[in-house]
């Protein structure tokens, strides 16, 4: 019990490193969370200070879940008598919600879909790629990075239920209500999006800047 805590805890804490408040303290000498969206991620860091600051962000949000997910790889290795899938799931959503509520940022922070990419891209590389496709494809027919990252995460235990049991890490029931649970973090952090979308108003990217 006590290697699960200790994996939730150091998954949270690196989910609460929120890069965006970071670099935009860095680059443009504000907080992001203060101007556009008022969101800690990549697409508000997009429109507040810029293309660099938003693809450095991507990048390091990206890598928080694939650091989250090889500390548990390496945990199962070096520690015995732990379960290994449920250690990795443990990983994932610790990330995922210090990205959320990071400690040390007021615990206001992003919407956890850089670093659900980089969780699914060491889980399972496949489907985080049909994933990734499919949120591109999406954003790029809607203009809405939103409309992308909320269908894409509902896709995600989809795929999961219709694939489990073949070559996975994860393969028990476990594994699905890791991805509805993943699935809803993400989309319950786009609730104020969904509502945006269904009435019309939510902001569309401009491809031409």
């Amino acid at each position: 019990m006590a290697v699960y805590i200790i994996m939730a805890i150091i998954a949270y804490a690196i989910g609460s490193i929120n890069f965006s408040v970071i670099f935009s303290r860095k680059f443009a000498g504000f907080d992001v969370r203060e101007k556009g969206s008022g969101n800690a991620g990549t697409t508000n860091m997009l429109r507040s200070v810029g293309k660099k600051a938003a693809a450095i962000t991507l990048l390091c949000d990206i890598l928080k879940g694939v650091v989250s997910i090889i500390i548990a790889y390496l945990m199962n290795k070096f520690i015995q008598g732990v379960n290994g899938a449920i250690l990795v799931q443990i990983a994932a959503l610790g990330v995922v919600i210090g990205h959320t509520f990071p400690i040390f940022f007021e615990f206001r922070g992003g919407k956890g879909v850089a670093t659900s990419l980089g969780i699914l891209i060491c889980i399972n590389w496949k489907i985080g790629l049909v994933c990734l496709i499919f949120a591109l494809l999406i954003m790029a027919v809607t203009r809405m990075v939103s409309a992308g990252s909320v269908t894409a995460a509902i896709l995600y235990p989809v795929l999961v239920i219709c694939q489990v049991g073949k070559e996975y890490f994860i393969v028990d029931g476990n594994y699905i209500i890791f991805s509805i649970l993943l699935a809803l973090i993400v989309a319950f952090n786009h609730r104020a999006n969904i509502k945006r979308i269904l009435s019309g108003t939510e902001n569309k990217l401009s491809f031409k800047k």
